[in-house]
């Protein structure tokens, strides 16, 4: 298993990035969640990842915070929930909101999220309820975005953005609607996609 990395940051695209460790370049799917705390392109970057092993593909999946990936790892044992929609969960709400969902039984607010009906809604306050104790004891603070995090020129940033959360499992129009709503002047990428996705879990 590869655990861990620390390199070179290369590539910030949401939700891939590129890392170089010892001239190796892996190619890392992270949630939002994880984008908002690297620094730029350039910088050294530490991730704390999970390689899922499939007949067909090898994906590597990287995290800012271990509690993070811990919380990554507990989403996949859920019936009905793969790598995509735990990716989503981590990059529509942060650990806190998602255990203040799961304790209130707000299925409703889970179902905003992309890929969740409300049968895998109700699945995952009943599953991980259970498991959000001992995930919480070592759960680490949001990180607040850093300085100077995209760029992009703001078309550019508005169609990455909307690439972004059609990756993340919304439809094409959507993503489009969402974006134009969070849009406001001289937003960087992850900017919209943090303030579009806050729209939907309000």
């Amino acid at each position: 298993m590869i655990g861990r990395l620390r390199g070179q940051l290369l590539v910030k695209r949401p939700p891939y990035l590129l890392l170089e460790v010892g001239g190796v370049g892996y190619e890392v799917e992270a949630p939002m969640s994880t984008f908002y705390a690297l620094p730029e392109v350039g910088a050294e970057v530490v991730l704390h990842t999970h390689l899922q092993v499939r007949e067909d593909a090898h994906s590597l999946f990287g995290f800012a915070a271990e509690a993070e990936r811990g919380l990554f790892r507990e989403l996949l044992k859920v019936n009905g929930v793969g790598a995509k929609v735990a990716l989503a969960i981590l990059s529509g709400m942060d650990a806190a909101t998602f255990s203040g969902c799961v304790l209130a039984a707000d299925a409703a607010r889970l179902t905003r999220l992309p890929g969740i009906g409300k049968k895998t809604a109700e699945r995952l306050i009943i599953e991980m309820r259970d498991r959000l104790g001992a995930l919480e004891a070592g759960a680490a603070p949001a990180a607040a975005p850093a300085a100077g995090v995209s760029a992009a020129a703001p078309g550019a940033a508005e169609d990455e953005a909307v690439n972004a959360l059609i990756s993340l499992g919304y439809k094409p129009q959507e993503a489009s609607r969402m974006v134009a709503a969070a849009m406001t002047d001289n937003m960087g990428t992850e900017d919209i996609i943090r303030q579009a996705l806050k729209a939907v879990v309000r």
